[in-house]
């Protein structure tokens, strides 16, 4: 057990040294949409899909608390 955990442990720190490694570079196209004001167009549009995907799960939620309830009384 403490090998499997030494041998993760090992395995993780490998893959975040790599990352560090990484040169830091802007992105072009994040401040051309910066610099157009389409950022906020795709802001917005990210916002609503997840309201969306956030109200479909809410839904979904109380529709299966009503089965389960209903199940429970037959």
């Amino acid at each position: 057990m403490k090998y499997s955990i030494a041998l993760i442990t090992i395995i993780l720190l490998a893959c975040s040294l790599q990352a560090f490694a990484q040169d830091n570079t802007p992105v072009e196209m994040a401040d051309t949409l910066r610099r157009d004001g389409k950022i906020y167009t795709v802001v917005a549009g990210l916002v609503v899909i997840l309201t969306g995907f956030v109200v479909f799960l809410i839904r979904v939620d109380r529709k299966l608390h009503k089965m389960e309830e209903e199940a429970k009384q037959n």
